[in-house]
């Protein structure tokens, strides 16, 4: 009779300021892995990324009932993106799902990720069928992001999938040699590709609580997106420089040939601003534009760490 060794999966999962989502996270993970005991084993890595209310304590007295559960605590709040990674460093596990603490992400989901896995998956996306949570403004410009970014890049990201996902251990493994410190994961997520399938699902509301971003937040992870992706935006202020600078001459050349040939005409103080002021718009755009790719050479060039732990219990 041959045995087989249980398989380990580890479930990423960030917290902030979710005290009061705590323990409905973790009576749903152990509804949804009660019945794949006997094939896999459980690891859940809960970063508490800066909370400032009892998260931290809720994790803890979570901890005294779940032996899978590892607690990761942040010296402060570093946000989504590197919380994340710091769930994948300490993961352990064959496979990792991020997964947000929430419950948006229905963790019912994750018996169909393990599925297409085992079917020979190595990534296995979790792709959204609606976006009803969504604010309108939300639904705008998710799509319109979806678009640009995929036009601009060189690396295509999926439309409406965000973290939740099956990576296996070998992409997982990947994903840490990466040495970006400003990180847009649904970007590295998409570089490292690997074999790569999806399955649907609906988002869940919220249980409890409010989510920590908003229009100003999501407009600038759009931005970090872009930037950390493609050089486009620099190439665009080039066409424009040219462009200008080419009107600039015709124009200049058509004041020379009518200056003589009729004389000069009385200076116009409206045109002369008008030039003045477009120009210098231009301008300050692409500084601008400059500064966001300068800005990340300067964070990177640091070197600091993505993320500082304070404490991990196990």
């Amino acid at each position: 009779m041959i045995i087989l060794e249980k398989r380990k999966i580890s479930l990423v999962s960030p917290f902030y300021n979710e005290e009061k989502g705590v323990q409905a996270f973790f009576n749903r993970i152990n509804e949804v892995f009660a019945p794949l005991a006997d094939r896999y084993d459980l690891e859940v890595i809960a970063i508490n990324d800066g909370s400032r209310d009892q998260t931290f304590e809720e994790l803890v007295k979570a901890k005294a009932n779940n032996d899978y559960l590892t607690v990761v605590d942040l010296s402060r709040n570093f946000g989504k993106e590197a919380a994340i990674s710091a769930g994948l460093d300490f993961a352990t596990g064959d496979a990792v799902i991020p997964i947000d603490s929430d419950l948006q992400h229905p963790p019912e989901v994750i018996i169909e990720l393990i599925e297409k896995w085992e079917e020979g998956a190595e990534v296995v996306l979790a792709k959204r069928v609606d976006r009803e949570t969504d604010r309108p403004i939300q639904k705008l410009t998710a799509n319109y992001f979806y678009k640009l970014h995929n036009r601009i890049s060189d690396i295509d990201i999926p439309a409406d999938v965000g973290d939740f996902r099956l990576m296996d251990r070998k992409v997982v493994e990947a994903l840490k040699t990466l040495p970006e410190t400003r990180r847009f994961m649904k970007g590295l997520f998409a570089w490292v590709g690997f074999r790569t399938t999806t399955v649907e699902y609906k988002v869940a509301p919220r249980e409890h609580g409010t989510t920590s971003f908003n229009t100003w937040k999501l407009w600038n992870f759009a931005l970090e997106g872009i930037t950390s992706f493609s050089s486009a935006p620099l190439r665009v202020w080039t066409y424009l420089g040219c462009a200008v600078s080419a009107l600039s001459f015709v124009y200049a050349a058509y004041l020379l040939i009518k200056t003589l040939l009729f004389g000069a005409d009385a200076p116009g103080y409206a045109s002369i601003m008008i030039t003045v002021l477009f120009a210098s718009g231009v301008q300050l755009i692409g500084i601008g534009v400059l500064g966001e790719y300068v800005g990340r050479i300067f964070a990177e060039s640091k070197k600091r760490p993505v993320y500082i732990v304070r404490d991990v219990i196990k």
